[in-house]
């Protein structure tokens, strides 16, 4: 067989997979790699570094500088676009026929300026970026950053339309898909899940010793939901709490140490997030955003006990069955306390495993988007969530 070639444009260093942002990203260059395909590797790259690691997966791999700073800023384009733009890239895509992946609106500067044809063109949604700014300008603090975010949400906003048929779009979550074919107009967009690390559900007994929410706490979001959760939600409640993550305010610190019974540990390490994760009776993890899919629900879900969330927090992702939902501050508190004291029964979690495993199959996604780039199979809204939902039934 003919070797099959793909240029995939990522936003940033796909490696190491030590950040959410990245997860979907290797391991979907893992997998497409390991089902044959050679692919051409293009990283913006601003501050993770060259990893030799990509070239186990890449027949090559190319960086470029993210112009950052106000070098990458534009009056016309999100400056998440804009700072994405290179002439050596556009000169290694227009230099073949090769399919063209984009990781996310972020790379997508030369479809959108008309120098590739849509053809060739395939950009995986990781969010409605102009919906995911504008939610982080709600719940920033800083004012100046508010008022940027409401600036490049704005531009997004109109740069998301305007990127309709120039290209074949696929999302992350089913909710997406819906806002990007009804709101902004698309008709070649489809629904496919997150590809993952080989995780595996794991069982670790009925009872944990506290609840938790864990986050990225220098994201404004996360930060928000961690505060609101000590301020308002155990404020007054006699059940251990901690909050872990990268890099709390001092603020937050200040607020987590002010209850007896709640604590923060602050950038613990992959084993220790785990340990915590697989410890705690309950995972508690409200979202203020309600854009793309949380990847740290996602790794509640293999690897902890009840997982409390907010609609916000699991809208469209498919994965509200296995969650309870609490939206009001009395429904959190009150399904705090029941679920802190509600042994997580095994036949619950063998459902949990089953659902996750016809969920997220990097092998079967994989394949389902080589169908898309190579064999010519048509992208149809709908029809690969479709399938999803009669698995799941």
């Amino acid at each position: 067989m003919t070797d099959r070639h793909l240029h995939i444009i990522t936003l940033d260093v796909p490696y190491p997979v030590d950040y959410g942002g990245v997860f979907d990203l290797f391991y979907k260059i893992k997998s497409l790699s390991e089902a044959g395909i050679k692919i051409h590797l293009h990283c913006f790259e601003y501050g993770r570094g060259q990893q030799a690691a990509l070239n186990q997966y890449c027949h090559e791999v190319h960086y470029y500088a993210r112009n950052t700073g106000i070098g990458g800023f534009s009056t016309q384009l999100p400056y998440i676009v804009a700072s994405r733009q290179h002439p050596d890239l556009l000169a290694r895509l227009q230099a073949d026929t090769y399919p063209i992946l984009m990781e996310g609106v972020h790379c997508t500067y030369y479809v959108a300026s008309g120098q590739l044809p849509k053809e060739r063109c395939f950009v995986r949604l990781h969010n409605v970026e102009y919906r995911y700014y504008q939610q982080l300008s709600d719940t920033s603090t800083s004012l100046f950053k508010r008022m940027y975010y409401r600036h490049e949400s704005k531009l997004l906003r109109r740069y998301e339309a305007s990127l309709s048929g120039k290209a074949t779009f696929w999302t992350v979550t089913e909710k997406d898909l819906q806002v990007f074919n009804e709101e902004l107009g698309y008709n070649s967009v489809d629904f496919l899940p997150l590809y993952l690390p080989p995780y595996k559900a794991e069982w670790h007994g009925e009872t944990g010793n506290f609840c938790l929410y864990h986050g990225n706490l220098s994201v404004p979001e996360n930060e928000h939901a961690a505060t609101w959760l000590l301020e308002e939600v155990f404020a007054d409640l006699e059940i251990p709490f901690v909050v872990a993550g990268k890099n709390p305010s001092a603020k937050l610190e200040r607020l987590a140490h002010q209850h007896d019974y709640t604590c923060i540990v602050a950038n613990p390490d992959q084993r220790e997030m785990e340990e915590l994760i697989k410890k705690a009776q309950v995972n508690i993890l409200p979202s203020f955003n309600n854009t793309g899919i949380k990847l740290k629900l996602i790794n509640a879900l293999y690897h902890g006990r009840h997982c409390l969330v907010n609609t916000a927090g699991v809208e469209g992702s498919g994965l509200d069955s296995l969650c309870e939902i609490a939206n009001t501050l009395a429904d959190m508190k009150q399904a705090i306390t029941r679920l802190y004291e509600l042994p997580y029964n095994f036949l619950a979690f063998e459902e949990r495993a089953k659902t996750l495993s016809n969920y997220f199959d990097n092998a079967r996604n994989a394949q389902q988007m080589i169908n898309w780039i190579f064999e010519g199979e048509p992208t149809i809204p709908g029809v690969v969530a479709g399938r999803l939902q009669q698995r799941r039934a």
